[in-house]
């Protein structure tokens, strides 16, 4: 039996592009605060695309630590769900327009989550990027690192635990 042909890798990426892009501009929040995310392959990094309407300190000025953890907590969650429906997306067994309105996508919750705040955040442009520690069926627990022009300078770090959505049992 001659095994399938692959799909060229144009079409890969762009059912990835599609998926991701349904799953962060379905959160009214993210597009609020203009969060962006930069994939290569399964690795995603989180951009909090600068604006003055940041600032929380405008005597620094600082951008705001409301902002921060805002910033860390969606990456965090994003990067979760992003890592949970991969291997769907890959399948073709979702299809990317339909992420949101597919009764099976529900975001992780959030258990606790312990921000550090290392340095101000300067009025620029900051990338995040999660690190999942434990992924089960039930739990997760994620860290995250902050920067904004040299990834060896974290402003902000945090750790997070979430619940893990469920699947809906139907009736039949």
């Amino acid at each position: 039996m001659p095994r399938p042909r692959p799909e060229p890798m144009q079409v890969v990426k762009q059912r990835r592009d599609a998926a991701l892009k349904a799953l962060v501009e379905g959160v009214p929040y993210i597009r609020f605060l203009d969060i962006t995310f930069d994939r290569r392959g399964d690795e995603l990094t989180g951009v909090l695309n600068f604006d003055d309407k940041l600032i929380g300190n405008p005597f620094l000025p600082a951008i705001h630590g409301g902002v921060t953890a805002a910033f860390l907590e969606v990456t965090a969650i994003i990067t979760l769900s992003w890592s949970h429906l991969f291997p769907q997306i890959e399948s073709g067994e979702v299809n990317p327009e339909d992420i949101l309105n597919d009764d099976r996508m529900r975001f992780p919750k959030t258990i606790d989550f312990t921000v550090d705040y290392l340095r101000s955040g300067l009025p620029r442009d900051a990338y995040a990027r999660a690190f999942i520690s434990r992924s089960g069926r039930r739990y997760a627990s994620v860290r995250v690192e902050a920067w904004q022009d040299n990834h060896a300078k974290l402003f902000a770090q945090a750790t997070g635990h979430f619940l893990m959505p469920q699947p809906r049992v139907t009736e039949s």
